[in-house]
């Protein structure tokens, strides 16, 4: 468990919710009409930031691909 207010801890999920905000909430905020289509859209983004957002870093491959390639 991390210790509260150590930012060093939770670097990768800070880094994570500040792509997630900019690339699919801000400028979209009034977008959503209710708590659950917001949960949705979070859902989907998770699906599609790990399944189908490539990366240059990863040879043009996304996530999941680029595991899949070094694990199989």
């Amino acid at each position: 468990m991390s210790r509260k207010g150590n930012s060093p801890d939770n670097g990768m999920m800070e880094s994570f919710f500040g792509i997630l905000k900019s690339e699919m909430f801000y400028g979209y905020e009034k977008t959503f009409k209710s708590l659950n289509q917001l949960e949705q859209a979070i859902v989907d983004y998770i699906d599609y930031y790990n399944n189908k957002r490539i990366k240059v870093k990863l040879k043009g491959l996304s996530l999941v691909q680029y595991r899949t390639k070094s694990f199989g």
